[in-house]
């Protein structure tokens, strides 16, 4: 289980396909802290780390993973979210995240606020996943609070410290996003669902 509350970021070193599989190979600050058959959330994709060689890892993404999340654009030198797995004895600072990436989204807008940056995610929405405002929703694996909900859109505001620590700085109009919907959200959409 994951918080959404972002650890650093990780830097994409090598790629390699095998078959339907791909394997990333990143860079970090504390890979030397990671651990074979650890659990590390890429952009809120929770994966296995497999490999260890020096200040870099490896992780592989099955074709399901690729088919449903933003990995599969990821090029070399591009920078992913990196979250840890929480410890037990951790604060809960976010919000429950499981590392599921529900469904991709679409960057339709970025506002500069001149002190924080209003961010406009566009999604499928006939795929069952709703927002609500106020409500939490995991972009890129980062935890944050929806601020304007609509049947097939919502935006967040980012503060200057999350701009700069996570890879909303380099998003840009069109871009990928990987979405994570409340978990309490989805349970109470799909009980509804089933007493209709």
């Amino acid at each position: 289980m994951f918080t959404g509350i972002i650890e650093g970021l990780a830097k994409v070193e090598a790629i390699e396909k095998e078959n339907s599989n791909v394997h990333f190979t990143f860079s970090s600050t504390f890979t030397h802290e990671l651990k074979i058959d650890q659990s590390v959330a890429h952009n809120g994709v929770c994966l296995t780390v497999v490999k260890i060689n020096g200040h870099q890892y490896t992780v592989t993404a099955i074709d399901e993973t690729l088919q449903k999340t933003n990995l599969g654009n990821l090029k070399i030198g591009n920078e992913v979210n990196l979250e840890r797995c929480m410890s037990a004895n951790g604060r809960f600072d976010g919000h429950i995240v499981q590392g599921h990436v529900d469904q991709t989204g679409i960057v339709t807008s970025i506002i500069d606020n001149k002190g924080s940056w209003t961010y406009t995610i566009e999604y499928n929405n006939k795929l069952g996943n709703v927002t609500v405002e106020k409500g939490s929703i995991t972009i890129n694996g980062t935890s944050l609070t929806v601020v304007d909900s609509k049947d097939d859109a919502f935006s967040v505001c980012i503060i200057p410290y999350t701009f700069e620590n996570t890879v909303f700085k380099h998003l840009k109009v069109n871009d990928v996003v990987n979405l994570e919907f409340d978990i309490v959200g989805k349970y109470v959409a799909r009980l509804l669902g089933q007493n209709k």
